[in-house]
């Protein structure tokens, strides 16, 4: 069995965007030479995500606005967490809805993903660098 592991590196200038980064995982595909196995894609901090859906830009200001809702930045106060001294008490409740992780077949070393389906970073506290895993396993 082949491992093959790649780190990608973001420093969204956003406090909340989305990246596509299909392109990029699907390179990593590549490079590991695995042909049937699995792709971890996976968001190493805890104000950030990975998740697959549409890349359609009004699916992802809905995001946003939806995210906003049900998680508000302000007032800062809100949150227990930013008693710490963070004020990112938001980001760790955005990313516990967005996910953490994404798993892909990868069949015929191409990533088996369905119609429309697109792999998206999410940064919900950013300016700063923060990192993606992407490990893959395989024949």
């Amino acid at each position: 069995m082949k491992s093959h592991t790649k780190y990608l590196t973001f420093n969204v200038p956003a406090r909340m965007d989305f990246v596509h980064i299909t392109p990029q995982v699907q390179e990593s595909v590549a490079e590991s030479g695995v042909r049937e196995g699995l792709c971890l894609v996976n968001a190493m901090h805890i104000t950030a995500s990975v998740f697959i859906n549409d890349n359609e830009r009004g699916l992802h200001e809905d995001y946003k606005r939806w995210l906003e809702e049900l998680a508000p930045h302000e007032p800062i106060s809100h949150y227990k967490h930013n008693r710490t001294g963070e004020d990112n008490g938001d980001a760790h409740h955005k990313r516990q809805i967005m996910g953490r992780e994404v798993v892909i077949a990868i069949t015929e070393g191409r990533l088996d993903l369905g119609p429309w389906e697109a792999i998206f970073y999410g940064e919900f506290d950013g300016r700063r660098p923060k990192r993606v895993l992407i490990k893959i396993i395989g024949e």
